[in-house]
């Protein structure tokens, strides 16, 4: 099924004047800046918040330039968010091209995501919004605080699902959650709306971050992350977290600490990997999806009377699930 003309549908006017304004935003035809900037672009993506932004906002009224600059807002801030995690991971590709830091330098990457942060301020100024303007300020704050999270995370010794969840709240769901608000409040939907939106936002974000973990168990080289990166990085997710604890296997948990350590090998992460999928690691997390799958579609029942709108926010659920890059 092409879930992505189903999302896009109702919105495909105001989605390409989106595009059009967040590729301007990005404009600098001086130097250096000028050709980072324009590598960045290049990579384009599915813009796949900006269109929840989009489509909340039509749910709840009419997409409008508040609507707009909050979006090119959010994106830039998510953007600059990236060029800094690619620094601090040490990554040297996203979205299967080569990041900023590893065709610059660090240096360069760093002072990159300072610019197109900045200029996120600049447009969400652009609404005249003191809501909205809070929004993107706390959402930058959340997003760093989740960095630093995972970071300790890795230094302690416990390996629950609650810590797992704290941290992706903080990280991926945070920016769905955002999106969701910021668009039901640019078309002047009511405190509940908003409160139900962003809770419909955060359960996205769950699933499109359980979704890429369950990537890490496979061969995902068409996304540019190979098998078992997250755990080379330190990084134990949610299939593992659940084979773990549900099992006490010692064993695998001394290798799941070595992990944490940052002392594990090439080949006692494929052990681990395999071990997750022979212990119902991946059927779990698929569980879980599904369980966030169907809060969502409460949100759509309750709050979404548009068919084409409910179309679209159904099969932007689905296609978090099924989703395959």
């Amino acid at each position: 099924m092409d879930y992505l003309s189903l999302i896009q549908q109702p919105i495909e006017a105001e989605l390409s004047d989106f595009i059009f304004l967040f590729q301007a935003s990005l404009d600098h035809h001086d130097g250096m800046l000028g050709q980072a900037l324009n590598h960045i672009k290049a990579k384009g993506g599915k813009r796949m918040r900006p269109i929840l932004i989009l489509l909340m906002a039509r749910n709840f009224g009419q997409v409008s330039s508040v609507t707009q600059h909050a979006a090119v807002g959010l994106e830039l801030l998510h953007t600059a968010s990236l060029v800094h995690d690619d620094v601090v991971d040490e990554s040297s590709e996203r979205r299967g091209q080569a990041s900023v830091n590893a065709t610059y330098n660090n240096k360069v990457a760093v002072l990159v995501g300072d610019y197109i942060l900045s200029t996120a301020l600049l447009y969400v100024s652009r609404t005249h919004s003191e809501v909205i303007v809070r929004y993107l300020a706390e959402l930058g704050r959340t997003l760093s605080d989740g960095e630093i999270l995972q970071l300790t995370n890795i230094q302690n010794q416990q390996i629950s699902e609650t810590a797992y969840y704290e941290i992706i709240k903080r990280k991926t769901a945070a920016l769905f959650e955002a999106c969701a608000a910021i668009g039901a409040e640019s078309a002047g939907a009511d405190a509940e709306a908003v409160e139900a939106a962003k809770l419909f936002g955060q359960n996205l974000g769950i699933m499109f971050q359980i979704r890429d973990d369950i990537f890490d168990y496979y061969d995902a080289s068409e996304i540019g992350k190979p098998t078992g990166n997250d755990m080379a990085e330190g990084k134990l997710t949610l299939p593992v977290i659940h084979a773990l604890n549900s099992t006490g296997d010692a064993a695998m948990m001394e290798l799941a600490r070595k992990v944490k350590a940052r002392m594990i090998q090439p080949d006692e992460i494929a052990r681990l990997v395999a071990f997750t999928k022979a212990n119902g690691g991946i059927e779990y997390a698929e569980k879980r999806m599904r369980d966030f799958h169907a809060e969502g579609l409460v949100f759509i029942d309750r709050y979404v009377s548009d068919d084409a709108i409910r179309q679209a926010l159904t099969a932007y659920l689905d296609f978090v699930i099924e989703r395959r890059s």
